[in-house]
């Protein structure tokens, strides 16, 4: 079980409410036998109490809507020549019961249709007792303890005896169809949900699952170890069967089992309780898979939700009067209005009955769905001498408990097939490992998309770089690039053609400019380390600047040789700025220019210098220009490793080396 943490569940607020003094029943004379059995049963109409009388055996029938003090002289169903120790309502005939006694008979009643427990008088008006019932079954050879009705087969009862056997009987015929034997006392027994099983707990502390029809042990093995009665019910319509009982030292003890499987021990072990002595009762609700836990000599009611082969706790009714008897009503006789999920009835001080209603608080006044599924009718599914012959079906005939809330009629439905717990863990546990098996060999769509959106966000110049060989020598650099080109090789050799006042006076100007711009290197003060941002916002501008491509692919033109003038005194005066944010970079981030770059700039600045007389031309421009392109690439390379650069940034540098390579 789960311990003092509740998880959450619609039912975790279900609360017991025990109903006021004056809708109780008082002053009645329960048995003080010490069998263990419920003493009380309930079938929403009636209840039936094991009654403490003088010479022979009786019980009391008690009409639901007869509450207060019973008078000291009450009718009672006489008949058995020694205590009654167990009753049982047929569920497809509320006026009918059966009863068994400690002189091992079993006898069937029709309970009066104006019977009243207070007042069924003769026509003297003296107090009448029902003494004859209508069969009486003769088969066991000492005193039956136990008796139940088939859920699902009209006219079938099974009853356990100190004889060792369970025996199935034909209320039709009054015969006993089929008998069970075992090797000693049998303490309890269940039919399951259907009725083709039936689970018996034993003296010789065995727990057995019956084929009824084969009368066949399907599976058996060691149940609770402790001396005292254990007690075993179904869990609704499934293969699993708790039960309860006691250890070695005295333990009170909870176990769930696989039917199919007794001799593997419980699911998970046996789950303690307490301490207490009394025997505790078990009720299981199919309809809201939460398992009722009663005490005997004890006024606590526990209640669990079970899932998944686990009992989850859901919380306890607590009371300080002692019970030893316990009855609960059928699902159709609650209230639905008020949100009740289990009527229950129990015996107190042996003179006194308390309902309890169960009931999951909500404020909506509407009909409840979720907790009142569709509930067993009093319609059989299955005939005496079908069942005998071996029909099986799915459960007992099913009715909407709307038509209860609404008061219409509803049409009779089939049960689900039964739930094999067992099988279904397999199951899930097959698609489970292959999905896994699916996950490690396929990746998964969300692996798949975080690609796709990868492989988007790279861009084309990431994709060549990623593609281009490991090999130094085969590395295509931006300044080679610029050498090699055809197109720019043409455009030199028509600047070094031009007129030689042109290229003179150019030559002049060009020294000026440089001139000032040493002198303006040494009047600008150290720059202080950039920050990111401001390398961000710096490698930006010399990238969008519309002239860094065009300075060193524009034709001079035929106009006059002031328009040309003019025209590169404003090129090389932009340069001039753009070498100043170069050299900050070169402070702040400290480039790392491969060698093979810096020899061919020096090998390339030597060769100008002999041809132009140490005045920077055109061709000294572009191969200064190459330079500072090859610091942003150096700049763009850093900023992918560092997962800072952005695709609009990167496609904009190669929208400008493209240009740049095209002219």
């Amino acid at each position: 079980m789960s311990g003092k943490f509740v998880r959450a569940s619609k039912f975790r607020h279900v609360y017991g409410q025990v109903a006021k003094k004056e809708l109780c029943y008082e002053n009645l004379k329960i048995t003080n036998n010490a069998w263990d059995s419920n003493i009380i049963q309930s079938n929403g109409k009636y209840l039936a109490v094991n009654w403490d009388s003088s010479g022979g055996g009786a019980f009391a029938i008690i009409p639901l809507n007869e509450i207060g003090k019973a008078p000291d002289k009450a009718s009672l169903f006489r008949g058995h020549k020694g205590p009654v120790l167990d009753t049982a309502f047929n569920p497809f005939n509320e006026r009918q019961l059966v009863s068994c006694s400690d002189d091992g008979d079993i006898c069937l009643w029709e309970i009066p249709e104006d019977f009243s427990f207070h007042k069924y008088l003769d026509e003297e008006d003296n107090v009448k007792d029902v003494v004859t019932p209508l069969k009486v079954l003769s088969g066991h050879s000492r005193k039956v303890g136990h008796i139940q009705f088939h859920p699902c087969a009209k006219d079938v009862i099974a009853s356990s005896s100190l004889d060792y056997t369970v025996k199935l009987w034909n209320l039709e015929t009054g015969k006993d169809e089929i008998t069970l034997k075992h090797n000693d006392l049998v303490t309890s027994f269940a039919f399951n949900y259907n009725g083709s099983l039936l689970a018996t707990t034993s003296r010789d502390k065995k727990l057995r699952v019956w084929d009824i029809r084969s009368q066949k042990v399907i599976s058996e093995g060691s149940s609770h170890t402790g001396a005292k009665p254990s007690r075993v019910v179904w869990l609704g319509n499934t293969d699993r069967v708790i039960t309860t009982g006691f250890s070695k030292l005295s333990d009170r003890q909870v176990g769930i089992w696989d039917a199919n499987k007794i001799d593997a021990g419980p699911i998970g072990g046996f789950n303690v309780i307490d301490s207490s002595s009394g025997v505790l009762i078990p009720v299981f609700d199919d309809a809201t898979s939460i398992l009722y836990l009663i005490g005997k000599g004890d006024g606590n009611i526990r209640y669990y939700e079970y899932d998944n082969d686990i009992l989850h706790e859901l919380s306890e009714f607590a009371s300080t009067d002692p019970q030893r008897g316990f009855a609960v009503a059928p699902k159709a006789s609650v209230s639905v209005k008020d949100n009740e999920i289990l009527r229950a009835f129990k015996t107190v001080n042996d003179n006194m009955i308390e309902p309890i209603s169960f009931i999951v608080p909500r404020k909506s006044e509407t009909f409840q769905q979720d907790i009142y599924p569709d509930c067993p009718s009093d319609m059989p599914a299955l005939t005496a001498e079908e069942f005998f012959a071996g029909k099986d079906c799915n459960g007992p005939l099913l009715i909407s408990m709307r038509s209860l809330y609404e008061g219409t009629e509803s049409d009779l439905k089939e049960s689900q097939p039964p739930i094999q717990i067992s099988s279904a863990k397999l199951e899930q546990e097959k698609k489970k490992q292959e999905e896994k098996s699916a996950q490690t060999n396929t990746p998964s769509k969300e692996a798949e998309n975080e690609e796709a959106k990868k492989e988007n966000s790279l861009s084309v110049y990431e994709k060549e770089k990623s593609q281009a060989p490991t090999n130094v020598e085969n590395k295509t650099k931006v300044d080679d690039v610029l050498k090699n080109s055809s197109t720019v090789n043409s455009m030199l050799d028509k600047v070094n053609n031009s007129s030689e006042n042109e290229d003179n006076v150019l030559s002049d100007n060009n020294q000026d400019d440089w001139n000032d711009e040493a002198d303006l290197k040494q009047k600008t003060p150290d720059l202080k380390p950039k920050t990111d941002d401001t390398k961000k916002e710096t490698l930006k501008d010399v990238a969008s600047s519309p002239d860094t491509t065009t300075v060193a692919t524009e034709k001079p033109s035929e106009s006059t040789s002031a328009k040309r003038l003019s025209s590169q005194d404003s090129t090389k005066s932009k340069i001039q700025e753009k070498s100043v944010l170069k050299e900050d970079l070169t402070k702040a981030d400290a480039p790392r220019v491969t060698t093979d770059a810096k020899e061919d700039a020096a090998k390339q600045n030597t060769t100008d210098k002999a041809t132009s007389g140490n005045a920077p031309t055109l061709k000294q421009t572009v191969h200064r220009l190459a330079e500072i392109v090859e610091d942003l690439k150096t700049q763009v390379d850093r900023l992918v490793e560092s997962g800072l650069h952005k695709d609009d940034k990167i496609l904009s540098l190669e929208s400008k080396i493209d240009e740049l390579l095209k002219r």
